[in-house]
């Protein structure tokens, strides 16, 4: 007994930090699963309209990689050179009567496939940043309803313990009864108080759990004032109907793009290999017979040392890196739909069993004991172990039903496309 009085002590430490609750709670608004989602903006995830920087973040770079595949698609500017020669010399030369005056404009020349290979490598890269985006969104959407369960099943276990120091409440009250009429020890008043404070303290754990859950919930669209309030129903999450591990999920097409990516990347390095030409064309004056005359160059680099070997290879590396990413990403994502389906089916069949056959059977129980209690037909150990009883199934549903909804957003997730 002076055990349980020392845990409930420890408990009640917490009853400072929910001081401010009930006012909270009162100016708090009510949020369902899909305002929530509305507020974070994963309906606005696949366009430009959402300002939420979970997805702003991503769809910038992908703009960026969209601008970029602009910028490959450009040739080399021209180039336009002026030289001065015989200036300032000796003999013939002094002065400016021998000066050579020449304007040449010249052009590089891209062979081997170059503007092609680089545009191709920046749309390969402006693809799989879109994927990513894409991606992002989808997250943000799991992130979401992983919350807003979390939160449901948190605000439930308020509603259970409240229930709890409700009905300790009343057993407490009859158990002075009792000893004061002489039916029951004194030791029996001394337990039912103790529980009630215990049962008083898990409340307060209880409410700091929900509010730390509340708190996580509003911070995926900057809420920094007032979490919202969430019922304690938990929200009717369908999973897809089919979950196949197939190319068209977009964690397979960030892997597939990846690769597609890296290979691309190979073709661009190997036309650096061939040297691009500067073709030349210009006039040039003489200033001591005032003649001009038209000349014309080419200039090649000659590829003795540099044929661009370590960018090839380091490519060639990143691509057999990407190809090991795509085979790993396809069996984990084959192990986390199995691991999803099975823990959403599990869930499902605990939630049916414990709402419809077990809860019901443990309520019926608890009440009959409890009228026994009243009449003096049973002790208050009888009531405490009955309540005890219903009080574990009721948290063993509540978990079936978190459990049940994390696995519907994760299965949302891997379905996404």
């Amino acid at each position: 007994m002076f055990a349980i009085l020392r845990r409930s002590a420890l408990f009640a430490g917490l009853a400072f930090a929910m001081l401010v609750q009930p006012a909270i709670a009162q100016e708090a608004p009510i949020v369902s699963l899909e305002e929530a989602l509305d507020l974070t903006g994963v309906a606005d995830s696949a366009t430009s309209s959402s300002s939420n920087p979970r997805i702003v973040g991503p769809r910038a770079e992908s703009e960026a990689a969209q601008a970029l595949v602009g910028q490959a698609r450009l040739r080399p500017n021209p180039e336009v050179s002026l030289e001065v020669e015989n200036i300032a010399g000796s003999g013939a030369f002094s002065g400016l009567s021998a000066t050579e005056y020449t304007l040449a404009v010249g052009q590089r020349i891209e062979l081997g496939g170059k503007r092609g290979a680089r545009v191709a490598a920046a749309e390969a890269q402006a693809q799989l940043a879109n994927l990513r985006a894409d991606l992002a969104g989808a997250e943000l959407g799991f992130l979401v309803r992983e919350r807003y369960v979390a939160a449901a099943a948190a605000a439930s276990r308020v509603g259970l313990a409240r229930d709890v120091v409700e009905r300790n409440e009343e057993l407490a009250r009859i158990a002075g009864v009792l000893v004061e009429v002489g039916r029951e020890p004194p030791l029996r008043a001394l337990r039912a108080e103790a529980t009630l404070a215990e049962a008083r303290a898990e409340l307060q754990a209880a409410e700091a759990n929900s509010l730390a859950a509340r708190t996580a919930l509003a911070s995926l669209w900057g809420e920094q004032d007032t979490p919202p309030l969430v019922p304690g129903a938990f929200p009717n999450i369908e999973p897809p109907a089919a979950v196949l591990a197939s190319a068209t999920s977009l964690p397979l097409q960030v892997a597939r793009g990846q690769s597609a990516t890296a290979a691309a990347e190979i073709d661009y390095e190997r036309s650096l290999r061939i040297p691009d030409p500067v073709v030349s064309a210009g006039v040039r004056r003489f200033e001591e017979s005032n003649d001009s005359a038209f000349l014309v160059g080419v200039s090649i680099p000659l590829p003795f040392w540099n044929r661009n070997q370590g960018n090839i290879a380091a490519a060639e590396a990143r691509l057999r890196a990407a190809n090991a990413r795509e085979v790993v990403a396809l069996a984990d994502f084959e192990l986390t739909v199995t691991r999803a389906r099975s823990q959403y089916l599990a869930a499902e069949a605990r939630v049916e069993t414990l709402s419809t056959t077990s809860l019901p059977q443990a309520e019926e129980a608890l009440r009959l004991v409890r009228i026994g209690y009243r009449n003096g037909r049973f002790p208050l150990i009888e009531v405490l172990s009955a309540a005890e009883a219903r009080d574990a199934i009721r948290e063993a549903l509540i978990t079936a039903q978190e459990d049940r909804g994390q696995a519907a957003a994760e299965l949302i997730r891997l379905a996404a496309q």
